[in-house]
């Protein structure tokens, strides 16, 4: 049992809806591997590079070794 190996005619193909769908799947493919790149990474926080003004020079744990 053979199966045609055209089954859209090239016209169809080259149009310019089927190249502007074809440029979205693009995009999106490539957004989803973006995505699915930086899930691999821990998250980054921004807050955490830089010191703030109303942190607490001492900790104030029950417990005396603690991490600031």
């Amino acid at each position: 049992m053979n199966a045609p190996m055209n089954v859209l005619p090239p016209e169809i193909l080259v149009s310019r809806p089927v190249q502007v769908l074809a440029a979205f799947v693009a995009v999106n493919t490539l957004i989803f591997v973006v995505l699915a790149v930086m899930s691999l990474f821990p998250k980054l926080y921004p807050g955490n590079w830089f010191t703030s003004r109303n942190r607490r020079t001492e900790t104030r744990s029950i417990h005396p070794n603690a991490r600031k």
